[in-house]
């Protein structure tokens, strides 16, 4: 049962009840070594019982911190940023810490403004999960707070460390998946011009070269979409498609089925990014699976290690995976 009194109670009143010292109660409190099982048990009993709860904010203000993590991503709608956001928060719990949001809506300006606003609420660091932003903004942040960024930027920022998935890897896999089924006609379907789009398209167009193959690629702002079922519908046209997202890979399934391709069996397509409607469509979604939660808490363990005094900007790169699923089969 709590304690009925309105003010709440404070670490010296777990001190007075549990008859020991102050510093042991903080010790027990907070897990620290110092104190035998026996007595901490008694401790956490007692302040259970007064309803005491650490603050955790006023520990941190005493550090000159607020145990608050900054997360700024550009586009709250996207699948893959709320799980690389759900690994952060993950980590920062295990850390102790807090998690604040800040959505840039899609737009460089917004989420530069977002940043800034952060910063002045003196949030511990930040974790930017986005490429949009140039480095010489980051690395401005950068000196203010520690920041880290999640993607991957065309310019590589002098202080802010970087997670990204390895996105040649990840085109490879989609490709060599294709090609072993034995396709020959596999087109890229990309609508994006940014840096790690930019890497699946040109190691696409590398992997079909190794194989003898010619590559194409088509964009779906100049009707990419229609361009590849109108081909594909024919019987010398494309077979295949690698698409540079989920989202690409899902829309042009529907198309595909509303214009009476059978798919699987008489096209394929793979996407990229394993984000929930990958799961949803029906067939399932073929797709290149990256690792959006080990990314976010190698960000949130990053951005820790540089609040603590960690000087060194690092870059790391984690490995993507192939999830098939019923989108892809061998062609008739």
């Amino acid at each position: 049962m709590h304690s009925t009194d309105h003010a709440a109670p404070t670490i010296v009143d777990v001190a007075r009840a549990a008859g020991v010292s102050k510093s042991l109660v903080s010790l027990a409190i907070r897990g620290d070594a110092g104190v035998s099982e026996a007595t901490r048990t008694r401790i956490l009993a007692v302040a259970d019982t007064l309803g005491y709860r650490s603050n955790v904010l006023a520990r941190g203000l005493a550090r000159g911190r607020t145990q608050v993590l900054g997360v700024l991503v550009s586009d709250l709608s996207n699948p893959y940023h709320s799980d690389v956001v759900a690994g952060i928060e993950a980590r920062a719990e295990g850390a102790g810490l807090g998690t604040v949001i800040g959505h840039g809506q899609g737009d460089p300006a917004v989420l530069a403004a977002r940043l800034d606003q952060m910063l002045d609420l003196g949030v511990d660091g930040v974790i930017v999960v986005s490429a949009m932003l140039p480095a010489e903004a980051l690395d401005t942040a950068a000196a203010r707070r520690p920041v880290v960024m999640v993607g991957r930027p065309f310019e590589q920022p002098r202080r802010v460390s970087v997670v990204r998935n390895h996105d040649e890897r990840g085109a490879a896999l989609a490709v060599a998946h294709l090609q072993d089924l034995g396709h020959h006609g596999i087109v890229h379907l990309a609508s994006s011009h940014r840096a790690a789009a930019s890497a699946r398209r040109l190691a696409y167009g590398e992997a079909m070269t190794r194989a003898g193959l010619p590559s194409t690629t088509l964009w779906v702002d100049e009707g990419g979409v229609e361009t590849l079922i109108a081909g594909a519908v024919g019987s010398a046209g494309p077979t295949a498609c690698f698409a540079g997202n989920d989202r690409t890979a899902a829309a042009l399934l529907h198309d595909a089925l509303d214009a009476g391709l059978d798919v699987p069996a008489a096209f394929s397509i793979v996407g990229y990014d394993d984000a929930q409607i990958a799961r949803q469509v029906r067939p399932g979604l073929t797709t290149v699976a990256q690792p959006r939660e080990a990314i976010g808490r190698e960000a949130a363990r990053l951005l820790l290690a540089r609040i603590d005094g960690d000087k060194d900007t690092v870059e790391v790169t984690l490995e993507p995976s192939l999830t098939v699923r019923g989108t892809t089969a061998a062609p008739c």
